[in-house]
């Protein structure tokens, strides 16, 4: 082998390290995410606020807290995610968990204010099927997403 033929594996040598330094494996967890991200939708389709789905929640019926569970929810759990999952970015890994952990609070929020608010009336509806299913779907995205954040060394 010439010199120039080492200079050039060096460069590829060097350009594989450096990708595979941003880069998360992700592997079964990566599944799970996936899996995740489908529920998350799903609670999308069922029933929020009153008789206001999750995604018309997203357009603004049925109150500003639990709406901005659904933005930050689709915006995090759904869109962040799947980005995350296409390109295998580290650092969007790390978005996808902090981002995660506040839409969590952002959901325990809309679920407290539809049971205890008396500001709006709304005292005793309760939060529906679909708010909860999210509240879990993104708990555990977050989760998933920090486990992948810290996997990395």
């Amino acid at each position: 082998m010439s010199e120039s033929d080492y200079d050039r594996l060096g460069t590829d040598v060097d350009e594989v390290v450096t990708k595979a330094s941003r880069t998360v494996e992700l592997g079964r967890r990566g599944f799970v995410i996936a899996v995740l991200v489908f529920v998350l939708l799903v609670g999308q389709l069922l029933p929020w606020v009153g008789p206001h789905v999750g995604w018309q929640v997203l357009l603004g019926q049925g109150g500003g807290i639990p709406q901005l569970f659904a933005v930050t929810s689709t915006v995090i759990g759904v869109l962040a995610s799947a980005l995350t999952l296409m390109t295998r970015r580290w650092w969007l890994s790390w978005v996808c968990a902090m981002g995660g952990w506040f839409a969590s609070v952002d959901g325990l929020l809309a679920i407290w204010s539809q049971q205890s608010s008396v500001a709006n009336g709304a005292t005793g509806r309760g939060p529906g099927i679909g708010m909860v299913i999210a509240l879990v779907a993104i708990i555990l995205l977050a989760a998933q997403w920090m486990r992948t954040a810290w996997s990395r060394t």
